[in-house]
């Protein structure tokens, strides 16, 4: 008896091209001989003062440009400089071991602003307080290179009345789409070693971006999905274990388990979608920026297969030559205690129009002291900026003048929201993917 073959619509996964940016996040051939953090905000300052010095032609054209030490009382001019920000409440180390602490006022453990703070600009000339209503201090931090126009006071103060930053930097032209749909999947904060977590809701996740759960029209969006991104914090280390006491036997045994477990998910993954995985505060990684990628050896089962990616923090990548930038959220979190916004993409914009990814760092946030570069400086603008371990979901659309269009996206914790985010390639459109699991007791 012949049997007739059984007529099956098989899914396929859509692909998609990557390439990678992220050379400039190397620190591999650099060599630490002792420098000093300055190296980096000289090569910062050289840096931006030669873009703003090209912008002053169409900003104030009939306004000469000169150096702190070359003010004259009275004259109106244009000085361009490092920002830096007096800061009443920052905390210091000499603080911490000073033997008399006087009682100071109560501050937020999330924002260290005062309203007795002010600028100073900076150059190598020398360094001058500003004052004025247009350059307010609760929106700027140390770090930023700004061109300010204005006029010394006669009092050793300049006299601020416009501002010029460096301004959303050039993109590159979004190619024409196919008019199909192709998904990219953020998740950030898995917090693997947490027992407070419920392991229900990754399981759910990893079923769903495999296509092994849902009907058939769920596992035709499944298929759509071309990457995903793991942007950062993916495990969490007991505190008991970082003690720097010596652990035993068994205590390393219990060390090792959550990088394990993680290990274990992302095999899953990788067997079928292309997966980057990025570096946090709370992964086995370097401290400072950039983050180096996690080493191969923590992922034997995932590093076996060819869509495993270990990337840096941050992370620039073009897939479908839409190009993507982000971190694993410290840059964002670090400037919302040393200023104020209205929200997380308020600060985001913000590091685009100063056209650099970490100006707090290496102030207030640690990083590595290049001596001839500055690598968060944000050369081309991408079409897509995110950063990971928010505590919210939240997404806008901004607009440069000469039409850039940016797609921002702050990507909640997963192991606190069971939220990942879903962004289309298409046409940069956003959604959240949130899973639930509620067990009844007995």
């Amino acid at each position: 008896m012949d049997v007739l073959p059984m007529e099956t619509d098989a899914l396929h996964r859509r692909q998609s091209s990557y390439n990678s940016w992220d050379e400039s996040f190397a620190i591999d051939k650099e060599m630490y001989r002792g420098q000093q953090f300055s190296q980096i905000y000289f090569a910062r300052l050289h840096l931006m003062r030669t873009l703003l010095h090209s912008l002053l032609p169409t900003w104030k054209p009939h306004l000469p440009a000169c150096t702190v030490l070359e003010l004259v009382e009275g004259k109106d001019c244009i000085i361009v400089g490092t920002l830096f920000k007096h800061m009443k409440l920052k905390p210091t180390i000499l603080d911490e071991y000073s033997k008399e602490r006087s009682a100071g006022p109560l501050v937020q453990p999330h924002n260290f602003m005062h309203s007795d703070d002010y600028l100073i600009l900076e150059d190598e000339s020398g360094r001058v307080r500003l004052r004025g209503t247009v350059i307010l201090p609760s929106k700027y931090v140390t770090g930023i290179v700004l061109a300010l126009q204005g006029k010394d006071t006669g009092e050793g103060d300049f006299l601020v009345e416009d501002v010029l930053e460096a301004g959303i930097p050039h993109q590159i032209e979004r190619p024409l789409t196919s008019g199909e749909d192709k998904f990219v999947v953020f998740v950030s904060g898995l917090s693997i070693g947490n027992s407070s977590i419920n392991p229900l809701h990754l399981q759910l996740f990893v079923d769903h971006v495999t296509g092994h759960l849902g009907d058939e029209q769920e596992q035709a969006v499944a298929a759509k999905i071309v990457q995903i991104v793991v942007a950062g914090n993916s495990v969490e280390i007991p505190r008991v274990f970082l003690s720097g006491q010596n652990l035993g036997s068994r205590d390393h045994s219990k060390l090792s388990e959550p990088m394990k477990e993680l290990d274990i998910v992302l095999t899953q993954i990788v067997a079928g979608v292309p997966l980057d995985i990025m570096p946090g505060t709370k992964d086995p990684a370097n401290f400072s920026l950039p983050q180096q990628p996690l080493h191969g050896c923590l992922f034997p089962g995932s590093r076996a297969y060819n869509t495993f990616r270990s990337c840096p923090n941050p992370h620039c990548f073009e897939i479908d030559n839409v190009r993507f930038l982000g971190t694993s959220g410290q840059n964002i979190n670090d400037l919302e205690k040393y200023s104020d916004a209205k929200s997380k993409l308020e600060f985001m914009e913000r590091t685009l129009r100063w056209r650099h990814l970490a100006p707090t760092a290496p102030n207030t946030l640690g990083c590595y002291p290049f001596t001839d570069r500055d690598p968060f400086f944000i050369e081309t603008c991408p079409h897509v900026y995110f950063v990971g371990n928010q505590a919210k979901y939240e997404t806008s659309v901004i607009k440069g003048p000469e039409g850039q269009v940016v797609r921002l996206v702050c990507i909640p914790k997963f192991a606190e929201t069971a939220t990942a985010v879903v962004l289309n390639l298409r046409n940069l459109e956003c959604h959240t993917l949130s899973f639930g699991a509620k067990f009844d007791s007995w």
